[in-house]
């Protein structure tokens, strides 16, 4: 067969590989229902911070919707990794993605009922982050069953993008639907949305513990226990999560946007999804490119290179808000692509975190160390709003968000210097 030209091969390296896609019906289902559902749960994701804003007129009180997820998530997402490597990972996965759609359906009928109440929010939120420290986990261990290795990165990809796909209609749609019809309507599409991501698990094959698995047993305290143990001793491994802790806690500022649309930009809940949707342009347009991912060997180097883009993008979000105070019309498309510089840098950072940790693991470890993982990729973010919160409310929204830049940048290079293993890592060689 006579090969194609040259520029048709150089765009099937350059967007993204779609082979999962095609090879794999359950990869394909589960996939298109996740993609679905997360759009509906970023819209609710910001929609709540609306709603308690609204309620409160105070960051700090929407920093404590973080506070609320944290603690939940911490608790559960060690023994929901546990869980998840003792049973049916379909199963553990079907039955927590049940409770996050109860939870979606309790959401929307505290918003139709005017029940206006911060503390039922923060208690929904809480029991949504106990449910998601159990199926994250699971639908993550289900990954390297489902395709090769060799496709993983691929996989990954796809789901980066349509997370980030997600990330940015969602906050988008968020603020449309909150300023033109209220938080009913908004919660009430997340709820709908959900099915497609129970169609998804629903129709998946059993996924039992592999025979003769090492180390496999009934979920508890010794099995959480044996997993923290394994993750001491694999530094590659353990340097994926200190790495986006660094980035996650420092520099995370979604937190901010409420205040920093509203006061500083003098717009309302349209800009504060445009704010949100930043991040998630950046990440969309690096999964749509990410065809030459798969073809990266030093995966570790490219980690800790993308959080250092990704904390001078946020300190200089932070600059324009400290230098340009009253600015003008300039500042919101500036402060947008910042935001999409990091959003694309974080991206192509968790695809090849998220790699690390599935080739260097072993399938009856999987579960425990992507409970761990959840619990610093979800848990991360969420103490990240609570530190940059309360950060604001004494040096003002601009300040926190430069210093916190700042400190992700020096963070990750400290990290790098102190596990200089990690940035040799070698995709054809990994070493856990």
């Amino acid at each position: 067969m006579t090969p194609p030209p040259a520029p048709a091969r150089e765009r099937r390296r350059l967007f993204v590989d779609t082979a999962p896609l095609r090879e794999n019906p359950h990869f394909r289902r589960l996939w298109i229902g996740q993609s679905l559902a997360g759009i509906g749960n970023q819209l609710a994701v910001v929609t709540i911070g609306l709603q308690v804003y609204a309620l409160t007129s105070s960051t700090f009180s929407v920093g404590l919707v973080g506070l609320a997820a944290l603690v939940p998530l911490v608790l559960l997402g060690l023994y929901g990794g546990a869980l998840v490597d003792a049973h049916d990972r379909r199963r553990v996965a079907l039955v927590a993605s049940v409770v996050l759609w109860v939870v979606s359906l309790a959401t929307a009928a505290q918003a139709w009922l005017g029940l206006e109440s911060p503390g039922l929010l923060y208690a929904l939120v809480a029991v949504q982050s106990a449910a998601f420290a159990i199926n994250n986990p699971a639908r993550s261990a289900i990954l390297p069953r489902l395709v090769s290795r060799e496709q993983l990165p691929a996989a990954n990809a796809l789901n980066a993008t349509t997370w980030s796909l997600a990330l940015t209609l969602g906050p988008l749609l968020g603020g449309v639907l909150v300023a033109t019809w209220g938080f009913e309507v908004a919660y009430t599409i997340d709820a709908v949305t959900f099915l497609a991501t129970l169609w998804g698990v629903w129709r998946l094959p059993p996924l039992p513990p592999e025979p003769g698995a090492e180390g496999v047993r009934r979920a508890g305290f010794r099995s959480v226990l044996e997993g923290l143990q394994y993750l001491g001793t694999q530094p590659n491994v353990r340097m994926t999560f200190l790495v986006d802790l660094c980035a996650m806690v420092f520099a995370m500022p979604r937190v901010l946007f409420p205040a920093v649309g509203a006061v500083l930009l003098g717009g309302g809940a349209e800009t504060v999804g445009v704010l949100t949707a930043g991040i998630a342009i950046g990440s969309v347009l690096a999964g749509l490119l990410s065809g030459p991912l798969g073809a990266v060997r030093r995966q570790g180097a490219v980690v800790v290179g993308c959080i250092v883009v990704y904390g001078a993008s946020i300190a200089g979000f932070g600059t324009v808000l400290v230098l340009a105070p009253d600015g003008g019309s300039w500042r919101l498309p500036v402060l947008v692509l910042l935001l999409a510089v990091s959003g694309a840098a974080d991206a192509v950072s968790s695809v090849f975190r998220g790699t690390i940790l599935q080739v260097a693991t072993p399938d009856a470890m999987r579960g425990r160390l992507q409970g761990v993982f959840i619990v610093v990729v979800a848990g991360g973010p969420r103490l990240g709003d609570l530190v940059l919160g309360s950060t604001a409310e004494v040096t003002g929204e601009g300040l926190a968000a430069l210093v916190g830049g700042m400190l992700c940048v020096a963070g990750v290079l400290l990290l790098a210097r102190l596990q200089p293993r990690f940035v040799r890592y070698d995709a054809l060689d990994p070493q856990p």
